[in-house]
């Protein structure tokens, strides 16, 4: 695997300019946002538990670091490398995922077991290093099976079943949220590689129907629709957290409190560093700060399409649309639930939440997309070296322009 990437790396891209450079700013300013706001939103919590401010912001800035050398290596690494090693990949995320059941190996924290316990190391969240490796390997399963993906028997079943597989495992650890995501990059890949809009059709309603069925079988799932619906039905109960994201939001004003200002840090709202951090944004930034984190979010998900749009093969497509549906998706969940737009999902904000699993895969994510789009870039302006050097040739054979031609009479 490090050969393979070493080669990929040495074959890859000769020009620094190559690729989309405003997404990798965009992604840089993001992480560094996401940074600023770990640190204003966990230092009480962080002095409370271990007597030291800087401990959550610390890890984080550690993870940044990290996520910041995957990027930059995997920009530069050939993505088409990627897909013989993904149903390894893919595999060894799903046994990860499944470890995370074993008592002793994984963690349950509030119900939900979904991190792996590391020891002095900390925790690890397989279910995000399975979004990467579950993309991989479904795009180049479809990739392979591209003839007979339009066939029911041969390629939408399979298809279902991959699906159903991935999502039972995050419904074995209880992470609906996690699921919502999947769901949408298992979509958008069968999508854009080319499977039949009937049977997308009837994916979607099939996702649709079990999510249903998932959230009317567990109590507190029936409960979070209850609150999403009447957030202040019950303030210092079932509805507190979302009567306190509300709060912090709305206290925010226009241009907020200002930084380190916030009141809901101090215990008021529940997971204000991780899942409810879009909050603390709105109350000490105010609605200009939450705007620009939306607008930054639209302007990745446009630029992420665009990629997926001039990807040189279809495998580049697929990659480059489910990184994209992953990222954006997933904040407007985020977002969505901090507003009570949408129910209490329990997924992070890409890029800016804590958590040191997410933001690592999350970013080595971009840089395999920014290697699409420096390739999909440089496949571009071969084309265009060949249709010039076709141009020039006719221009030494013959003008084809009739205007262009000399003309008895006028001196050249």
């Amino acid at each position: 695997m490090v050969r393979s990437l070493a080669a990929g790396i040495r074959s890859g891209l000769p020009g620094r300019e190559e690729g989309d450079r405003w997404l990798l700013l965009l992604t840089l300013l993001l992480v560094g946002a996401g940074l600023a706001m770990v640190l204003s939103a966990s230092t009480a919590l962080a002095y409370a538990q271990y007597h030291f401010a800087l401990y959550y912001f610390l890890r984080q800035l550690a993870f940044a670091g990290m996520g910041t050398v995957a990027l930059l290596v995997l920009r530069r690494v050939d993505y088409h490398r990627y897909a013989p090693w993904a149903p390894a990949l893919a595999a060894l995320a799903a046994v990860a995922m499944l470890a995370t059941l074993v008592p002793g190996i994984g963690l349950r924290i509030n119900g939900a077991s979904r991190w792996l316990n590391l020891g002095p190391l900390g925790q690890f969240q397989p279910s995000e290093a399975g979004k990467l490796a579950f993309t991989l390997f479904l795009a180049s399963w479809v990739d392979r099976r591209r003839d007979r993906l339009q066939s029911l028997g041969d390629g939408f079943l399979p298809f279902l079943v991959l699906l159903a597989g991935a999502l039972g495992l995050l419904m074995l650890e209880r992470d609906l949220g996690s699921a919502l995501v999947m769901g949408a990059i298992f979509v958008s890949v069968y999508f854009t590689g080319g499977g039949r809009k009937r049977h997308l059709a009837l994916a979607l309603l099939a996702l649709l129907v079990v999510f249903l069925l998932l959230v009317l079988l567990e109590g507190y799932r029936v409960q979070r629709i209850d609150v999403f619906l009447h957030p202040f039905k019950d303030p210092l109960g079932t509805g507190f957290q979302s009567s306190q994201a509300l709060i912090g939001l709305g206290s925010g004003g226009l241009t907020g409190v200002g930084l380190g200002q916030s009141v809901e840090k101090y215990f008021w709202l529940p997971e204000a560093d991780t899942d409810f951090i879009f909050a603390i944004i709105g109350e000490e930034t105010g609605l200009v700060g939450t705007t620009l984190v939306l607008l930054a979010f639209v302007i990745l998900a446009v630029r992420g399409y665009r990629i997926a749009l001039r990807a040189p093969d279809r495998f580049g497509v697929m990659v480059a649309a489910a990184i994209t549906t992953w990222v954006s998706f997933q904040a407007m969940l985020n977002m969505g639930t901090v507003t009570d737009t949408l129910p209490i999902t329990g997924v992070p904000l890409p890029f800016i939440s804590y958590g040191g699993t997410a933001l690592a895969i999350t970013m080595a994510a971009m840089g395999i997309l920014l290697n699409v789009a420096a390739q999909g870039e440089r496949q571009s302006r071969a084309h265009r070296r060949t249709d010039a050097a076709v141009d020039l040739g006719r221009r030494d054979w013959r003008a084809p322009l009739a205007s262009a031609r000399r003309r008895p009479g006028v001196p050249r």
